[in-house]
């Protein structure tokens, strides 16, 4: 059973490396697109309540707006990742350019980073 807990990074660039291995789980995969079409759901039953039309009327513009408030969640959700991609290779790239800036981490106890505790009753 040794080695199957979660990994402890030895350094700063191990932080950065993504493992290949590693998928989003299915609730980050759809979250942002499903409150996009949601939120454009609700614009457009608040667009009726406040026009002189019933809240159910144009029920296909409901289906286009969930559609579309989807497609433009995911559009957005594949930018930011692409995004953040970006900025961890630019990160990693600079502390593979500066490893003085970056030493290794120390491993400390946990007796070393209590203080000394004395009991006030």
């Amino acid at each position: 059973m040794a080695g199957t807990g979660p990994q402890v990074a030895l350094s700063p660039l191990e932080l950065l490396n993504k493992r290949p291995t590693t998928e989003r789980p299915l609730i980050s995969q759809y979250l942002h697109p499903a409150v996009a079409a949601i939120v454009s759901l609700i614009g457009m039953a608040v667009a009726n309540k406040f026009s002189p039309r019933p809240v159910l009327s144009g029920i296909h513009r409901y289906a286009f707006a969930g559609v579309g408030g989807f497609f433009v969640g995911k559009v957005l959700d594949d930018w930011r990742e692409s995004y953040l991609a970006e900025r961890d290779a630019i990160l990693r790239h600079y502390v593979e350019l500066h490893p003085e800036d970056f030493p290794p981490f120390e491993r400390k106890k946990f007796k070393d980073v209590l203080e000394p505790w004395t009991p006030i009753r």
